[in-house]
């Protein structure tokens, strides 16, 4: 196998670091993680906080409610952890509270309280925060109730664990439903699940009987997806935007796969507005893929030079086209994919054609080994792990031959 199929084949998402290192440089030291989502924020959903406002009001936490907490002689190692802000945590509650409070009480109160924080939107969010804050516990549940669904595919059993929740405070509902939805993998089972309780298919069924946080945890996550779909250059990594894409069309198809929506409904509006951005987002990507793939065939004709980012961008384009065409029901993409996905099929067809008889005649020319290399790969994905045998027979045979 040549450099550049080895480089393909490992061309993986670096490791993530240690769960507790990660943890530790997040707002109040990874303790409501579970509720948090990361910018594009299109639309504040509840249960769900922004990254950007928790570490805004972490640092207002440390810098104006309990500098003598967190300052650096106080602190076991210099910098706060965990274990020291779940030590101090029933003071750092009460602060807030009271900072809060401070802040709520005219409009020159929020106006300070905007400033310490840094914008009238952490103001806002900080009720929302608290209420995390206070039921960290019931997060972690939450979370474990989550990867339990994993194995539960009993819709009455899913039902009885839904209803154990705490259906009859929504606020706090909504930190939990947002905290299970990151660990559940198969959505629409707990979609099934709610239309059943509910005794009809519809969002007002669903909402009636207290399990519209379900929902809303569904579109705060989808929207979550959308810090990954930023698809440029070589190196962009195309395996984590292809897993996002089908984590987003999970989380779309659980809902408007299943349920009715009735005309006008706030969720369709931003279900649509997060569609669009999606599609937005990607559609610059698909419309270069058959140019990537040509430009990574072309062959110089005095003095041939392989270009190994064009062939890796060519063959992430192909896997994210292959992804797109999983995803788009969930997408607005029909005109767009279809054009990509006719003319990479045709274009794969020629270079596959052109580069086996590149082969055949010198099949010592390593520029000309690591194109069908990467063509065949293409070919896997684009058309069927069977076509991509064949050719690999064939190559096999001019080897042997050679």
């Amino acid at each position: 196998m040549t450099q550049l199929a080895n480089r393909i084949d490992s061309a993986a998402p670096a490791s993530p670091k240690p769960a507790a290192a990660a943890r530790a440089s997040g707002p109040f030291c990874g303790l409501i993680d579970a509720v948090l989502v990361h910018e594009p924020v299109l639309e504040i959903l509840p249960g769900a906080v922004s990254i950007d406002i928790a570490n805004a009001i972490w640092t207002w936490v440390r810098r104006d409610l309990c500098p003598d907490i967190f300052a650096p002689e106080a602190l076991a190692n210099g910098v706060p952890a965990a274990a020291d802000v779940e030590a101090a945590m029933p003071e750092i509650l009460a602060r807030m509270k009271a900072g809060m409070a401070q802040g709520q009480a005219d409009a020159e109160g929020q106006r300070r309280l905007s400033a310490q924080l840094g914008k009238d939107a952490a103001r806002e969010q900080l009720p929302t925060v608290l209420l995390a804050l206070r039921n960290r516990a019931l997060l972690a549940k939450a979370q474990a109730f989550g990867k339990a669904t994993n194995s539960i595919t009993d819709e009455t059993a899913l039902g009885t664990a839904m209803q154990a929740m705490p259906l009859q405070d929504p606020p706090v509902a909504a930190l939990v439903f947002h905290a299970a939805v990151g660990q559940v993998a198969h959505p629409a089972r707990l979609t099934m699940a709610a239309i059943k309780l509910a005794g009809a298919a519809t969002e007002v069924s669903v909402r009636r009987v207290g399990l519209g946080p379900l929902i809303d945890a569904y579109i705060a996550h989808a929207q979550n997806q959308l810090r990954h779909f930023q698809v440029n250059g070589p190196f962009a990594d195309v395996d984590l935007v292809c897993r996002s894409l089908e984590r987003f069309n999970r989380l779309v198809r659980a809902l408007t796969g299943y349920l009715e929506f009735q005309r006008g409904s706030h969720a369709t509006a931003v279900l649509s507005t997060i569609t669009k951005n999606v599609s937005d987002r990607l559609e610059p990507r698909l419309k270069e893929v058959v140019t990537d793939l040509n430009q990574a065939m072309r062959r110089r004709e005095n003095t041939d030079r392989l270009d190994t980012d064009k062939l890796l961008t060519a063959v992430g384009g192909i896997y994210l086209l292959a992804a797109v065409r999983d995803c788009r029901d969930s997408l607005a993409l029909n005109t767009v994919f279809e054009q990509a996905w006719n003319q990479s099929g045709q274009a794969l067809e020629i270079h596959i054609q052109r580069n086996m008889e590149l082969f055949k005649a010198n099949p010592e020319d390593t520029n000309t080994m690591a194109r069908l290399d990467a063509v065949i790969q293409m070919a896997q994905v684009r058309f069927s792990p069977e076509y991509a045998e064949t050719l690999k027979r064939a190559r096999q045979a001019v080897e042997r031959r050679s």
